[in-house]
């Protein structure tokens, strides 16, 4: 049973590479957070369920990357030091990238949960937030392709 996982994780990996580096492609999830810990808290809680996550710690850092046909969905902090996730998500969409959007923010404003509704997401998660909240929408993603642009 074993060897079969194994041999099933090797036939779902592919190189990839992200900023310099050479990553085996294994659901890779785009994750922009400038809180370090909640970073580094999202990355391990991704490898957990069988995601590779890519992270960037700024809005800036996540404008350089360009290469988003092998992502399986972008996880946006809203309020970012150097910019706004929902602002990141307009650019992707005017960039005519599809790719889904979980939103994950500490604001509970009602308008700014509209607006990052509005602009489209398949999630809007308020930190906390549970394990399930954010792998549900992740694992659906596989079975709703067009699943990108609505709630």
């Amino acid at each position: 049973m074993q060897h079969a996982k194994h041999m099933e994780r090797q036939d779902r990996e592919s190189n990839v590479t992200v900023e310099g580096l050479s990553l085996p492609h294994r659901n890779l999830v785009l994750v922009v957070d400038d809180d370090p810990g909640m970073l580094r808290g999202v990355q391990r809680l991704l490898r957990q369920h069988a995601y590779e996550p890519v992270p960037f710690s700024s809005a800036q850092a996540f404008k350089s990357h360009t290469d988003f046909e092998k992502a399986v969905c972008v996880i946006l902090d809203i309020n970012l030091n150097d910019g706004s996730g929902i602002d990141l998500r307009h650019r992707l969409k005017a960039d005519g990238v599809s790719v889904p959007v979980i939103y994950i923010t500490g604001n509970e404003d009602p308008a700014v949960r509209e607006a990052a509704v509005a602009s489209g997401c398949i999630a809007f998660l308020t930190k906390p937030f549970s394990v399930q909240d954010l792998i549900e929408p992740l694992n659906s993603v596989g079975r709703h392709p067009n699943s990108g642009d609505a709630l």
